[in-house]
């Protein structure tokens, strides 16, 4: 009998980590391999909250299906603000994939100084409720926009200044093209699933026909893409049971430089952990939204033309990101006259608000500013 390698183990630990989505009863023990709980999610994300020093509301918001959706209203503390604040168009903060609310630390006093400042997690993500979402890629993006407008619904918001970051960028662009008469402005920060994927280039020469070259990646990326495709983006984490905090603060010290004035120690890393070694649920909604590699099945440059033409965009890109800003510069020629701004942000990669957080809040106050 052969034994197996580790990397068989690996691929046999992953796909024990996707079996749990469905069971639970036979494989009760494996939740205990796994150093987290939502005891512990809500301890990190409380340590991170305290920062904040404006008035905050937190509470769970039960859909009518009975899922929950975790959020915070963050508002000026001093009472003359207040009344001021109520009449001003609340913004709506959405965090992008395997993120929550905690990763808006830098930026949430900021933006509430004039209006009050809504952040959620997402449905599947973070503390929210963790249902199961649909293979195909348009039901699962209904099943989240849905969510959203439910929570809408539920918090009595009539109109709302929308920004979504990432995976939230295109949740936020889908909700505003469902919604429109809910948002008064829509924000894209670095959004993902806007650019079309990139088909195989055409070579031709004199006197002979057109060769295809495929350009992509090397075969062992590919091999390995292919291999993983067929399990959720961070099974991995999961997987590594006890290694996965060292394995978070292994591939992405980025997340504690961003915020190492704000903590001294592995806070945030520990809390980006705990969002994501919970039972995938969001998680698999996004897999089933994804192309290999990462792109989107229904890319959202498709439909952008979608949105009403009064409507205003703006995009907001870091100019060291792995997004192509130049989609945002696409996405304004399809709207032609409707009005819709590029906003490209220095030193700052994908997590633009955490990378250069006071330019970041400028940009977005000045634009809150132009609705009221």
């Amino acid at each position: 009998m052969t034994r197996p390698t580790p990397s068989d183990r690996l691929v046999l630990c992953i796909k024990a980590d996707d079996v749990t989505q469905s069971t639970s009863g036979n494989w009760s023990w494996w939740p205990s391999w796994r150093p987290t709980s939502m005891s512990l999610l809500k301890s990190a994300e409380a340590k991170i909250l305290a920062c904040i020093r404006n008035e905050v509301w937190s509470r769970f918001v039960t859909l009518p299906n009975q899922t929950r959706i975790w959020t915070l209203k963050v508002t000026n503390k001093t009472t003359r603000k207040q009344k001021e604040q109520a009449a001003q168009t609340p913004l709506v903060m959405v965090h992008g994939f395997g993120g929550g609310v905690g990763l808006w630390i830098r930026n949430l006093d900021a933006l509430s100084r004039s209006r009050p400042v809504y952040a959620f997690d997402l449905l599947g993500f973070g503390r929210s409720s963790r249902p199961s979402f649909p293979a195909d890629a348009s039901l699962a993006e209904e099943q989240f926009v849905s969510s959203i407008e439910q929570w809408r619904e539920s918090m009595g918001l009539e109109r709302m200044i929308l920004l979504g970051h990432s995976l939230g960028g295109y949740l936020a662009t889908s909700y505003t093209i469902q919604y429109p008469e809910r948002v008064s402005h829509l924000i894209l920060v670095d959004p993902w699933g806007f650019p079309e994927r990139p088909q195989p280039q055409v070579q031709g020469s004199a006197g002979q026909g057109s060769e295809v070259k495929r350009v992509g990646p090397p075969r062992w990326v590919k091999a390995l893409a292919s291999v993983f495709s067929f399990f959720n983006p961070l099974a991995v984490i999961r997987a590594a049971g006890p290694w996965g905090p060292g394995l978070v603060n292994r591939f992405r010290p980025d997340f504690k430089r961003k915020f190492e004035d704000l903590f001294d120690d592995d806070t945030m890393t520990q809390y980006i952990y705990h969002c994501n070694a919970q039972n995938p649920s969001g998680e698999v909604g996004f897999k089933a939204m994804c192309e290999s590699l990462g792109w989107a099945k229904r890319p959202m440059v498709q439909r952008v033309h979608l949105l009403p033409p009064l409507m205003p965009v703006s995009l907001l890109y870091g100019s060291l990101s792995w997004v192509d800003s130049s989609t945002g510069n696409t996405v304004a020629q399809i709207r032609g006259k409707s009005p819709t701004s590029v906003t490209l942000i220095e030193d700052a990669s994908h997590h633009v608000y955490a990378d250069q957080p006071e330019e970041f809040n400028r940009v977005v106050e000045n634009i809150c500013n132009t609705v009221d």
